[in-house]
């Protein structure tokens, strides 16, 4: 258990590394205020992680060590967002519409009303 959480660690360390130089070349190179650094990461994430998912489930990748460290570890923390769009796409292969429909919807309205409070909170404080 200690040496997938080390692995996990490790490919989110890099991951995070990747996601700041990525984010910030694309964005410095913009010259707008729309945050195309975060929407290039997100996208590129969600691309690598479908890529990872379907080499793993094709070529029957047993070393859970190398997924871990490449899914959690490495597009964990390149990016959120591809997990979430992962889990999406599964439940959509599932053929779980209900839950394809209302996690996205629930994520992004519970999201912005968890923010909308952070932000109250520390307002009042």
């Amino acid at each position: 258990m200690l040496r997938i959480i080390l692995f996990i660690g490790a490919g989110s360390f890099l991951g995070g590394v990747a996601r700041y130089l990525l984010s910030q070349a694309v964005q410095s190179s913009a010259n707008s205020s729309f945050p195309w650094g975060t929407m290039v990461v997100n996208v590129a994430g969600c691309l690598l992680i479908g890529i990872l998912y379907g080499l793993f489930e094709r070529n029957h990748v047993g070393n859970e060590a190398l997924r871990m460290f490449l899914t959690v570890g490495f597009c964990g923390g390149f990016t959120t967002f591809s997990t979430f769009v992962h889990e999406n796409y599964a439940l959509l292969g599932d053929g779980n519409f209900l839950h394809a429909v209302l996690y996205p919807v629930l994520s992004f309205a519970l999201g912005l009303l968890a923010a909308g409070i952070g932000h109250l909170i520390v307002r009042n404080i």
